[in-house]
Formats: structure tokens, sequence, C-alpha cells
């Protein structure tokens, strides 16, 4: 059959929200660069103009001859060995969400998908097409099959009425201020151009979804969200980290076993719990230097930018300021928690570091008779269970005490700024620090969100605002606030506002 042909008729039989999907999942807005074949030329035609004109005119021909041109492209694309492009990603992100929707061309080429991930140097496990969609994206898809059209209709009032934001944006006229988003796919169309517009502008990332928030929490809720949802429940989507589908993220395991007793049995829990949890793995054993920063290098590929987290266990000996090596030597602790982030395939994307080693010799020591012979690592044994608590501890109530406690459990430190760095003020309102923290718990009570989830916010939030010194040297700069916890438990704010006059009534 004459490809033209076939091209067609697979496009006429996807629906048009597929279509919608489609390209908005073609056309990711965080393209890892730079690549062969990349260039900074401004790609505002490619992903807001075919949005925009089937928006406007009800009409998916532009979003199809898209599609037709991508396919095209990847028809007459040779693989060139050892050279990764833009082609290669766009090929592979192509294929992914088209497996994702179901629509995969019957006339695809797999072996050219095999091919470009050959140059990726993807293990098996690296092939699943899950890890290749974007987890960001997909968390905007489900951002917006939350919403009704008058939901979607809702928050592009609110967006043209931000003046500043859209002058002199041609494709926001376009589609006009009135817009009737009712028809089969025309409400994703309109809500994918309002996170591609958002995105270009530099409003909104994978972890800045504020200004995005802001605009579904302007929507009425008893018309703009679909059945058993709310503004609040959407709202919530966006505040984790985005990290759906498998894989989970990347787990790198490193582990002294020279001189640790039970080293060995770290490795296979950490892997256990790692894959339980839908983590692809690597291990090194006995790490030095050298392996540390092979390691670093290894994850300086590309392949690492499809993954949605990383996850870093290190395991040796070592005191209150470094680690102790498979070779001896020592590494500083604040040296590898410094050099792993810096890494740009997980540019905003989550990064967990257990560092499991001694940081001094001091002890908090119980003493008493009824303390003597009872300790949770005397004995070590199989329990039988499956899954992750195979060969872990069998921790009996013998063991267990909760009348004595280090000092520091249940407390959390939350400092305004980081070590060394300015804690801003504003001339008539004080800490700034002070004033986003009152505003977003205020705003949380009776949402039931916890103090931690708060402070993840306010650390968005405060790292967003510009500030200015108040000496003669006027300089801008950015705040970033942190908290250490200690926490055994959630702590949630209160469910009911107190009200006003009760803050200032006297005690009874």
């Amino acid at each position: 059959m004459d490809e033209v042909i076939q091209v067609t008729q697979w496009l006429s039989s996807i629906t048009p929200r597929k279509k919608a999907k489609l390209f908005f999942f073609t056309t990711h807005a965080d393209a890892p660069s730079p690549m062969v074949g990349s260039n900074d030329v401004d790609t505002h035609e490619e992903t807001q103009l075919p949005l925009a004109t089937t928006v406007a005119l009800h009409n998916f021909k532009n979003i199809g001859e898209f599609l037709k041109k991508k396919v095209n492209t990847f028809s007459c694309y040779n693989v060139i060995e050892n050279e990764i492009t833009k082609t290669d990603y766009e090929y592979l992100r192509f294929y992914s969400a088209c497996k994702y929707l179901d629509v995969v061309p019957p006339f695809l080429d797999l072996e050219k998908i095999s091919a470009i991930q050959n140059k990726f140097e993807m293990t098996d496990e690296e092939r699943d097409y899950r890890l290749l969609l974007d987890s960001a994206d997909l968390v905007l898809e489900k951002v917006c099959d939350s919403l009704k059209p008058a939901g979607v209709s809702q928050m592009w009032t609110a967006l043209r009425k931000d003046r500043n934001l859209i002058r002199g944006v041609k494709t926001i006229d376009i589609i006009g201020f009135f817009v009737d988003p009712n028809p089969t796919g025309i409400k994703e169309c309109l809500f994918f151009f309002i996170v591609r517009f958002l995105q270009k502008a530099d409003k909104i990332n994978r972890v800045n979804t504020n200004r995005l928030e802001r605009l579904i929490a302007q929507c009425d809720e008893s018309s703009s969200c679909e059945e058993g949802k709310t503004i609040d429940f959407i709202i919530d989507s966006l505040r984790f980290y985005p990290t759906e589908l498998y894989p989970f993220g990347f787990c790198l395991i490193m582990c002294v076993i020279e001189g640790r007793d039970g080293a060995m049995q770290e490795i296979e829990k950490t892997m256990e719990i790692s894959r339980h949890l839908g983590m692809i793995t690597h291990t090194e054993k006995n790490p030095t230097k050298e392996t540390i920063e092979l390691v670093k290098k290894e994850l300086m590929k590309p392949k690492y930018q499809f993954y949605s987290s990383f996850t870093c266990w290190f395991m040796s000996h070592g005191d209150s300021n470094s680690m102790v090596l498979a070779d001896g030597e020592t590494i500083e602790r604040e040296w590898f928690l410094t050099s792993f982030p810096d890494i740009s395939t997980f540019q905003l994307k989550p990064k967990v570091f257990f560092m499991v080693s001694c940081r001094g010799a001091n002890k908090f020591s119980l003493k008493g008779d009824e303390f003597e012979g009872q300790s949770a690592t005397c004995d070590y044994h199989d329990i039988g269970s499956a899954l992750i608590r195979n060969r872990m501890l069998d921790i009996t109530d013998s063991v267990r005490d909760i009348s004595y406690v280090q000092p520091m459990m249940d407390t959390l430190v939350a400092y305004s700024t980081i070590l060394d760095n300015l804690s801003g003020r504003a001339n008539t309102h004080g800490s700034i620090y002070v004033d986003r923290a009152c505003v977003l718990m205020s705003e949380n009570i009776s949402r039931g969100r916890s103090l931690t989830e708060i402070l993840e916010h306010l650390s968005q939030d405060l790292h967003e605002i510009l500030q200015e010194t108040m000496d003669e040297d006027r300089i801008v700069y950015k705040q970033a606030c942190h908290y250490d916890s200690f926490f055994r438990k959630t702590l949630k704010l209160p469910y009911t506002r107190h009200p006003k006059e009760d803050v200032h009534s006297a005690p009874q």
C-alpha cells in the first residue's frame, strides 16, 4: 500500500483527543541539549501555532499536518552510528507517545527505534517505552482530564487578563478572548496551549508550577471539574514531583564491603527495595575516588535525561566530615553531596541521598540493668516473608523502647536562608520568608496539608522572588530556604480556621 495512503488512514483512525495528546507529548518542552542537530531556533511556530489554529477554527488540519511531517521525517531518517541527534530523541518520544496512547503506526520502523536505543546505550530494562515518556507531561495530561471544558475556558479567561504576560503574542490573538472548548479535543488543545505558552514564557517548568496552579484556583469548582474531582485535588496533583509510570527513577548503590560486616546484605536489601519501588538499579561494590568520577561521567550520558528521579545509597565507614572508601582513602561528605546534583541529566528532578556511615564516635547511651543484653543488632535471621521483607531483622517488642528519646527527635528546624547567605526583608513588611510562610500556611488551613509540604512549597515560592539589597549597591538576588527534619510522624495544619475575634479574646 502507498505510504501516503497508510499515513492518511492512520491519522483518520485517531480520535481528536488523542491527536491533541500525541501533539502535546511529541512537542515536549524540555528536550535535552546540547545535541547534534539541535539549535536554539524559536520553535514557537511548531508548538503553539497548530494548537492555536485548532482551537480557533475547530479544525485539526494543522495538527494532522504536523503529525504527517513527523512520520515522513522518521520514514526518511537514516540512523547515524555513534552520534545522537535531535531526531533520535524526537523519534523515541514520538514512539513512546504512540505506544502510550495505543496509536502506533503499523508502518513505523521498529528496527530504527532499536538502533537509536543502541546509540543511547540502553540496557534491556531501559528499552521499556514508559521510560521514554516525560512524567511531567503525564501529570499535566491528568490535570487536563480532571477539568471540564468550562474549567479550561475559565483558565483561558484568567490568562487573558494578564496583559503583561500576553502582550505581543500573536497566537493569543489567533484564539481570541471567547472560546468554545466543547467540541471533542478542543479542550485538550486549549489546555496544552496554555501549558506550552507558560513553559515557553519561563513561568512554569516541571518543578515550578505556581503560575498554572493560580490559573486553576480561579476556576469555579461547580462548573470546572469532572465528576469526583475538586480544585484542591487538581492543584494537589501538581505539588508532587512528577514520577509517573515505570520506572520511578534511577538508583545508584555504592557500598564499601571491606571491613564492614553485613555489607553484602545491605546491597541485597537496597537493591530489593529499589526494584520494589520500580527503580532501575546499578551497584558499585568497594567504590574508590576513580569509581565515583566514572559514575558521575556515566550519569551525564543522554539516556539519563529520560529518568524522573535519582536515588543514591552510599554505605561505608565515616566520621563527622568524611567517608572511607575501599582503598582506605577518604572523601568529604559535603563534596560528594554537592557534586552529584550538578549533573545536568537530573536537573529539576528529585535527588535523594541515603548516606549510611558513622559521623563521629559519640553515643546517646541508655544506662540501667533493664537495657543490658537488649539490642536489635544481636541476632539476624530469615523471617520467611515475601518481597522486600525477605531476610530482614526480626524487631521484637523486647528491643523496643519509647520512654527514652533523643533530644532532637520530633524536631523540625526551618531556616529562612542557607549557610552564609542573606535573609531578605521588605521595608514595610519585614522578613519576606516570614511573610510567605504565613501566607502559605493561612491558605492551606482546611486542606489537610502537612507542614513539610508547605515548607517545600515555600521553598519553591521564595526562590522565585527577586530581591534587592537595601544598601547603596542595590544588588538583586534570590533566597533559598531549607529545613532539617527529625519527624517521626506527619504534622498537618488544623482543618478549621480560628475566627478572627477569637485571636484577641481574653482567656476565660
